[in-house]
């Protein structure tokens, strides 16, 4: 399974498995932001069809908007879905803080993101730092992410 809270949607990783049904996509992301890509409707298809679950969110979305999507949408899906192993796309430019979009997720609203993906399985899970454009955001985040991911483990 594919977890992507980058605040671009991974339309490279959504078409690369887009008829797959061994992968499972899930992404939040602003829409419709660059690349314009990722609305509700792109499931997958073929033998992909369902396996692909895109959040678009309006600009100036925080955390009441994008915690319920990973407490309860995401904890479906992996429940349906079953993964033995998690890949996340960690893009920190869905912070408030982030010049490049209108995301307004605060740093403990990032932290609540990775606690819900923490969470929500019983499986490896591999973060992959990608966007974040504000260096003292991106830091926080980053820290709060390992903190997460490290409380998770005890």
């Amino acid at each position: 399974m594919i977890i992507d809270f980058d605040v671009h949607h991974g339309n490279g990783t959504q078409e690369i498995f887009y008829e797959d049904s061994s992968v499972f996509y899930f992404s939040t992301h602003e829409y419709p932001a660059y690349p314009g890509t990722g609305s509700f409707d792109e499931r997958g298809s073929g033998e992909g069809e369902g396996f692909t679950h895109n959040f678009a969110m309006r600009a100036y979305s925080g955390d009441d908007d994008i915690l319920p999507i990973y407490e309860d949408d995401l904890l479906l899906d992996i429940e349906e879905f079953n993964p033995d192993i998690v890949l996340v796309s960690a893009g920190y430019d869905l912070h408030r803080a982030d010049p490049l979009a209108q995301l307004q997720v605060s740093t403990e609203g990032i932290r609540k993101i990775v606690e819900a993906i923490m969470h929500s399985c019983d499986v490896p899970k591999i973060f992959m730092l990608e966007g974040g454009y504000n260096l003292d955001a991106l830091g926080e985040s980053v820290a709060e992410t390992l903190d997460a991911m490290l409380s998770a483990e005890n």
